[in-house]
């Protein structure tokens, strides 16, 4: 296999690189202090077209691929986390299942605005008391008339509440199946609906400048024509997407060890100690050898995840292996880099310090690393 990038390929990443390193680096960190969303560079990566990068032209897309949308995230994430988790989610969970599963109609309503990054849409799965066992939906709608109604909740979800956020689709209980377990279903949700509640921002750790919020449902009706895909396949249609996102964030994750591996170089060169630069000490040179080497070792996974995916082969394993990996090695590099640093990696103006808030949430997000273990095994026959 032949993981050399083409001509294009490297275009796009070079031209992505120059983007987070020209326009999100020198505003990013005021963001994260502030608590506050970047519009000016979402408004600017919708220009780029990068919210379209893996969908087809004929829906505004940009014509590329899976693949080339991993490329500009694990760019834009060697810079930031938080502008990089809004794209990764803009597609691979809100315009995603669209493009997936959507009738016609539901693709021209929503797709245009969605693929130029004027519109963000969300991906409500994840509930208060619901995180890993998905299955466990217990948001309910009701089909009464030609409309769908819809009471729960839902949590952690990205997008969900910006200036622009145009929809969240919603996953939800419409029945019970002939073997007594839940009909599972995807629903549309356009933002305000009545009955539709997003609650204030969440309090993170990290991602400070990424878009979170609790999601309420009371009696909220839409049309039944906005039910998503075939009814009773909603199970079935965000383990794929699913599936698909964890590439997109095991790209993320080595972007961000990447980021690590650059800081860590570029500060290992300037500070000196006992008279010469630290870079200079075997200790400081092998902890980033194996920086460096986790960063490579997990993109390679990536690539291989996205190489079978996009050549119609079964890649749920390499999904999770790269994931895994990856979200492993990001929290890794992330310790190194502010031990490097010393005390100033616990300074919020150099860019570990965020790195190290960040990394944690890659080991929990779109399948925790325990869930990940389990698919492994599970696809090993165990």
């Amino acid at each position: 296999m032949d993981f050399r990038l083409t001509d294009e390929q490297a275009a796009l990443r070079d031209s992505v690189r120059d983007f987070a390193r020209e326009v999100v680096a020198p505003v990013i960190a005021e963001h994260y202090e502030q608590h506050t969303f970047p519009y000016e560079v979402i408004r600017q990566m919708g220009k780029m077209g990068l919210f379209g990068l893996p969908f087809g032209e004929e829906h505004g897309g940009m014509g590329g691929d899976y693949f080339a949308l991993c490329l500009a995230l694990e760019e834009i994430a060697r810079v930031d986390s938080s502008v990089a988790i809004t794209l990764e989610a803009a597609v691979s969970l809100g315009a995603m299942p669209i493009y997936r599963f959507g009738t016609e109609e539901q693709k021209a309503t929503w797709l245009p605005k969605l693929l130029s990054g004027e519109a963000l849409a969300g991906f409500g799965l994840t509930e208060p008391g619901t995180g890993s066992d998905a299955a466990g939906t217990q948001t309910r709608a009701v089909l009464d008339g030609d409309q769908w109604v819809i009471n729960g909740s839902k949590a952690f979800i990205t997008n969900s509440g910006t200036d622009i956020t145009a929809m969240v689709t919603v996953t939800a209980v419409t029945g019970t199946n002939p073997d007594g377990s839940k009909e599972l279903s995807t629903i549309i949700v356009p933002t305000g609906t009545p009955g539709f509640t997003v609650a204030p921002g969440y309090s993170k750790v990290g991602w400070t400048a990424s878009d979170t919020h609790e999601l309420t449902f009371d009696d909220c009706r839409v049309p039944a024509a906005n039910l998503l895909g075939a009814r009773g396949r909603g199970f079935a249609q965000f383990l794929r997407i699913l599936d698909e996102g964890r590439i997109a964030i095991a790209a993320l994750a080595v972007g961000l060890a990447q980021g690590c591996v650059d800081e860590s170089i570029k500060y290992a060169k300037e500070r000196h100690a006992f008279g010469r630069p630290i870079g200079a000490n075997q200790a400081i040179q092998f902890k980033i050898a194996d920086m460096e080497l986790k960063a490579h070792t997990a993109r390679l996974a990536y690539y291989d995840a996205a190489a079978r995916m996009l050549a119609g082969e079964p890649f749920k394993r390499q999904a999770a292996i790269a994931k895994l990996h990856a979200s492993t090695i990001a929290v890794d590099n992330a310790r190194e880099a502010t031990q490097i640093h010393g005390g100033y990696g616990f300074m919020n103006e150099y860019p570990v310090a965020r790195f190290w808030r960040d990394s944690k949430i890659l080991e929990i997000g779109e399948g925790t690393s325990e869930v990940q273990r389990m698919i492994i095994a599970r696809d090993l026959g165990l």
